[in-house]
């Protein structure tokens, strides 16, 4: 996967909680230890997002997105 983004931490999925419209990711990365982003339910779908996955948190100045290989 390549992205323009240069703020990224990889670490795993602690957590999913889904929502009837968003769903709150928790990662765990080396540092700092937690990075909570807020993404669509349907993201959360389409990626497969589920606890112990290996993810990238990809920052942007205004939001946390979610990258998965």
């Amino acid at each position: 996967m390549r992205l323009s983004a240069r703020n990224m931490l990889k670490g795993k999925v602690e957590k999913v909680e889904k929502g009837p419209i968003t769903a709150t990711i928790k990662i765990k990365i080396e540092s700092p230890n937690m990075v909570t982003a807020i993404i669509s339910k349907e993201s959360v779908e389409d990626l497969d997002i589920k606890e112990g996955d290996e993810v990238t948190a990809v920052i942007k100045s205004t939001e946390v997105m979610i990258a998965k290989d």
